[in-house]
């Protein structure tokens, strides 16, 4: 028998020779385990009306829409779920919406502890990497915006729904509905989403403006508030980095490309100038920002509005934001190169920056692995689902964008359709890129390059 000395030698060794985990390989097994715990109570008998508990791939299924902020479900929240179940699923929601990192970097501020190198390298890669923040202050800001955000849209829907709900009922439902529209997760306790108030402006413009707020990302309110103290303060330099005005630019350009195209195209915006722009913008700010609320009919939408919905989920939110999709800066930095190559420029150039090529190469595997992820999905369940191609391809997009605006198929989908979205779902929470590198990705240094041979393309 070997003694306990070799024993214990045995497993050094292998503890030495097993490969560490990387900073992206603990920020997918938090969310994983995040999704593994939410989904075990929200199958519990006391998360639902009927006190007669959930399926478990159903639950896993919520949970995985819930922590990657995608909206779809397989039942109706409002009307499923109790109290405790909805709750659940808000909490859900709201840690994924901010990164669970957010919250682990508040408990250590208040704790005062230390942070390590590693859990810091983590908490960065929790914000698609930024390394030109100080991360404790960062992340408290992360926390102060969202509870003035979502504390603001609950204030006003309450104000709204006062009068139609009682005090306790309309306080729920505003805050519920403002911390899903800041997280954009669109979830809704209302049958119909929020088609009941398609010509409500109130709630159209406060709905949208906080999928806005959470869509263009915490680096650009971070970035902007900066700068407002700084001119607050009569300080300088007083101008906004190369991402955020990327952000700010694109998402202005597309939400209103978007919007115009809905209000010419589809005859079920409304039956009024003024209902058919409020519908068709918001819409458009909806499939941007993937909070996936709807005022309008989905499943009735002509296929050409369900086209563009397409296009904007699968390029979806901004980075270090709580939506989804490829982000807006990917889909800015592929245009911007095409752009600059059509115009025979070796580099790419914006606002008077240039773009690094590392950040184009990025740009173009994430493009690259989203779209091959669509396609692999579209492949099994053009086999297995009985729909429509593109209400599947709508489904998915929105499941890869983390958006949640659907046709009507998701409570019809066969089990293996549910457990594709589920994954789908969660690559589009943490990004394909980030899937891959925590699988396969080894840091290592080359001593040495290849010869140089011309590759001809186009």
């Amino acid at each position: 028998m070997r003694s306990n000395t070799d024993l214990g030698a045995i497993l050094r060794t292998l503890r030495r020779r097993m490969p560490r985990p990387t900073a992206i390989r603990l920020l997918v097994a938090g969310y994983a385990l995040i999704t593994l715990v939410g989904a075990a109570l929200l199958s519990l008998p006391v998360s639902t009306t009927s006190g007669s508990g959930q399926g478990f791939l159903d639950a896993l299924f919520l949970a995985s829409s819930g922590i990657s902020t995608s909206g779809l479900t397989t039942v109706d929240v409002g009307s499923f779920y109790s109290l405790f179940g909805q709750i659940t699923l808000a909490t859900i929601f709201q840690v994924g919406g901010l990164g669970y990192m957010a919250f682990f970097m508040l408990a250590v501020t208040v704790l005062g502890r230390r942070l390590s190198f590693r859990k810091l390298t983590v908490a960065a890669e929790s914000v698609s990497g930024s390394d030109r923040v100080d991360l404790r202050r960062f992340f408290a800001a992360v926390v102060l915006y969202t509870l003035a955000f979502e504390g603001a849209g609950a204030a006003i829907l309450f104000l709204r729904w006062v009068a139609s709900y009682p005090v306790p009922r309309a306080a729920y439902l505003g805050v519920f509905h403002s911390v899903s529209a800041f997280c954009t997760a669109g979830f809704s306790v209302f049958p119909d989403s929020l088609m009941a108030y398609r010509s409500d402006l109130t709630t159209n413009i406060t709905i949208s403006l906080l999928s806005l707020f959470g869509g263009v990302g915490f680096l650009v309110l971070y970035d902007t508030h900066r700068l407002i103290l700084r001119v607050s303060k009569n300080k300088y330099p007083r101008r906004l980095a190369a991402h955020t005005k990327l952000v700010l630019v694109f998402t202005a350009f597309v939400v209103a490309g978007a919007s115009v195209a809905i209000f010419v195209v589809d005859p079920t915006c409304g039956a009024t100038v003024r209902d058919r722009m409020m519908s068709s913008v918001f819409q458009a700010v909806s499939a941007s920002t993937t909070d996936g609320f709807n005022t309008m009919d989905i499943g009735g939408m002509a296929p050409t509005s369900l086209l563009v919905l397409i296009v904007l989920m699968f390029i979806g939110a901004s980075p270090g934001s709580t939506g989804g999709g490829i982000k807006m800066t990917t889909f800015g930095v592929l245009a911007l190169s095409v752009w600059s190559y059509l115009r025979g420029r070796t580099e790419t150039d914006f606002f008077r920056r240039r773009i690094p090529p590392e950040t184009t190469q990025k740009a173009s595997a994430v493009f690259l692995l989203c779209l091959t992820v669509v396609a692999a999905d579209m492949l099994v369940m053009s086999a297995t689902e009985k729909a429509s191609f593109l209400r599947l391809l709508f489904e998915v997009v929105s499941a890869m964008g983390n958006t949640g605006l659907s046709t009507g198929i998701t409570s019809s989908l066969t089990a293996t359709g549910k457990v594709l979205l589920i994954a789908t779902m969660f690559l589009g929470r943490v990004g394909p890129l980030a899937v891959g590198l925590s699988l396969l990705a080894r840091s290592e240094r080359t001593l040495f390059k290849n010869a140089a041979e011309d590759v001809y393309v186009g």
